[in-house]
């Protein structure tokens, strides 16, 4: 049997209030949110429903959370201001859906996950698309927000400075992301992501997912990690070389650091994504490897490790103070490696505020 609220509804929390209000101004007359990611924004619950229904109907006056039944309890302890609705495998969903929205003849949904199935079943007249105000709303970060990445990025500095000691010749770059796990664990945080480990010439592949190499003297190795505090996530990539580093190694270490300075320091309110892109891509190209700087300078970060805004080349969207980003240069070169170094920053009045701030040297793993 379908269970039934056990909890009011009053829309506390300003992402909800701000939801309600956007609603209004489009004249619709409900909202169904399905993103599980929009969903802890808007209530601070979030789980991974897998096949199953899981969606937030928003009417107003009233929010009611659907979720499978497996995951009432945990939705009960860590939604706000929502009532919650549960239903078992052999039921049907869309019973509590139609609770939740009634049969508005204007209904908001994310129209970038909703499937066109599922969009069928809601019944609505016309379908107004609420993703790109949900991705506005998360553009700016709160001050509560600001405190779980920044603790987020303080365990990711501290495993930053336990997993060069922890690394030896001989090591799979699996086996090295073993360790950034256990030690993330160790410190009560969660990956945010699967830690990327690569070494030598699979450095020069930027997402290449951890393989059975084995780190070897010589190497360059590079670090791309973070942890996750209650949802919000942490993305850092430092580098390590396996002996002495090499004067190669070293220059070019140098001029990716440089890059990334001069795009930290462009960061101000005002200024254009672009612009910090530009600011790194010009060191490197003046380095005379711009042909090896092959993606933008870097992404937002919150409760997805990539989301708004994103800093690529010649975009023209300006800062505001509470924005979140990652700031990483790199430069790959084919068959021989690549070097990125990547920080977490906060838009503040008068320019960026470092989240990470672990070494930035090239460190050196013991032959």
């Amino acid at each position: 049997m379908i269970e039934h609220p056990t909890k009011s509804g009053d829309f506390a929390g300003t992402p909800l209030l701000r939801l309600r209000a956007w609603i209004g101004e489009q004249g619709a007359d409900a909202a169904y949110v399905s993103d599980p990611v929009s969903i802890a924004y808007l209530t601070g619950f979030y789980t991974d429903p897998h096949e199953r229904l899981m969606g937030l109907g928003i009417t107003e006056g009233r929010a009611l959370l659907i979720v499978p039944g497996l995951e009432r309890e945990s939705a009960e302890a860590g939604a706000r201001g929502v009532e919650v609705l549960s239903w078992r495998d052999g039921e049907d969903p869309y019973e509590l859906v139609r609770e939740a929205i009634g049969r508005p003849q204007q209904l908001a949904v994310e129209k970038g996950h909703l499937t066109v199935a599922v969009a069928e079943r809601l019944g609505a007249g016309r379908l107004v698309d609420a993703g790109e105000a949900l991705r506005r709303f998360r553009l700016l970060k709160s001050a509560e927000e600001l405190e779980r990445l920044g603790r987020a990025a303080a365990v990711t500095d501290t495993v930053t400075g336990q997993i060069v000691e922890a690394m030896h010749p001989g090591q799979t770059e699996i086996e090295v992301g073993m360790v950034l796990a256990s030690l993330m664990g160790a410190e009560g945080a969660k990956p945010a992501f699967e830690s990327i480990v690569q070494s030598g010439p699979n450095s020069a592949q930027p997402h290449l997912r951890p393989t059975g190499r084995r780190l070897q003297a010589g190497d360059l190795v590079l670090l791309d990690f973070g942890a996750a505090w209650e949802g919000y996530r942490a993305d850092t990539t430092r580098m390590a070389v396996v002996g002495e580093p090499d004067q190669r190694q070293r220059e070019l270490h140098q001029l990716v650091l440089d890059a990334h300075d001069a795009a930290v320091a462009r960061v101000k309110p005002g200024v254009t994504t672009g612009e910090v892109d530009a600011a790194a891509r010009e060191v490197i190209e003046r380095g005379g490897q711009g042909a090896y700087f092959i993606h933008r300078i870097g992404h937002g970060l919150g409760l997805e490790v990539h989301e708004d805004p994103s800093l690529d080349p010649g975009s023209q969207l300006p800062l505001e103070e509470g924005m979140v980003f990652t700031i990483e240069p790199g430069v790959y070169i084919p068959g021989w490696g690549g070097i990125r170094i990547e920080d977490d920053v906060v838009v503040e009045r008068d320019g960026a505020r470092m989240l990470t701030g672990a070494e930035r040297g090239l460190r050196v793993v013991p032959a």
